[in-house]
């Protein structure tokens, strides 16, 4: 069961700033490498909203995929070191795999891709030379265009078959160390998002373009966090979703500072993986 409007409202809660897009008259677009001479390496501008982010622990068994589009599931990976890249693939990737098998009841999941992020003060995401940063704006990571795209692009022959029958992407995201403190995760309640909210962006790669929304402010916006995150937990994102029957299609995200948190907090590490979850029916 889904959680009800009193049952947030009772909820603890911080208040810190979100990110969102200023009106713009052009589409928004980033480039994940150095752009052509002349041309911004991002064209979005983003204004602040001092927002309350409420803590979903005490009610985090009731958080629902495909009602809020998220969900917290307790579980203790066999990798050792997040940054060896054999173990993500054959130990990790496998056990993603299962663990959003598990809580969607989905017939096939695969892992497409996987970032891990270290904040360095001062840095901003996709600076040369350094680790991915958390990203300190709300977006999402798949629209209604790049979601099939992104299944076209992995399974060749096997795609149309696939998108003539419901599929997600998920995101798995944990913290490689923790409880952590520093940059945490706000999720958007995707019940309270409305399909104009989201702007389409065009994310630029050197032999393609992907797209991902911003987010315009809406104050009718729900927000919800887990405080201090354990490096045996991970919260499950819904991206995407094909069906339109009403339940979670897109549940935007951001990191944020935590005004709780210490001075002397230990950076972010972080772990996501993105999913791909095809259904029977």
């Amino acid at each position: 069961m889904s959680l009800s409007a009193a049952q947030i409202e009772s909820l603890p809660r911080v208040e810190a700033v979100l990110n969102y897009l200023a009106a713009m008259t052009e589409k928004p677009r980033n480039y994940t490498y150095e752009p052509p001479p002349g041309i911004p390496q991002n064209n979005a501008v983003y204004e602040p909203h001092r927002l309350a982010i409420s803590n979903a622990r005490p009610f985090a068994d009731r958080l629902s995929l495909d009602e809020e589009g998220l969900a917290l599931v307790d579980h203790q990976s066999a990798v050792g070191d997040f940054y060896d890249e054999d173990a993500l693939r054959q130990v990790y990737y496998p056990e993603a795999e299962r663990l959003v098998a598990a809580a969607t009841g989905a017939a096939r999941v695969l892992v497409f891709d996987h970032t891990i992020r270290r904040r360095l003060p001062d840095t901003a995401d996709r600076t040369a030379g350094a680790p991915r940063q958390p990203v300190p704006r709300v977006h999402n990571d798949y629209t209604v265009k790049s979601g099939p795209q992104r299944v076209r692009d992995l399974l060749g022959e096997e795609a149309d078959a696939l998108l003539r029958r419901r599929f997600s992407v998920i995101n798995v995201w944990r913290p490689i160390r923790g409880p952590l403190r520093d940059a945490p995760l706000a999720v958007c309640d995707a019940r309270s998002v409305a399909f104009q909210d989201l702007v389409a962006s065009d994310l630029v790669y050197p032999d393609r373009t992907g797209e991902t929304y911003a987010v315009r402010f809406n104050p009718a916006h729900r927000w919800f966090y887990v405080p201090e995150m354990r490096v045996d937990e991970a919260l499950l994102l819904k991206c995407y979703d094909s069906a339109t029957d009403g339940r979670a299609r897109f549940a935007p995200h951001t990191a944020f500072e935590d005004p709780t948190a210490p001075a002397d907090v230990l950076p972010r590490e972080s772990i996501e993986l993105r999913t791909l979850a095809f259904y029977i029916a």
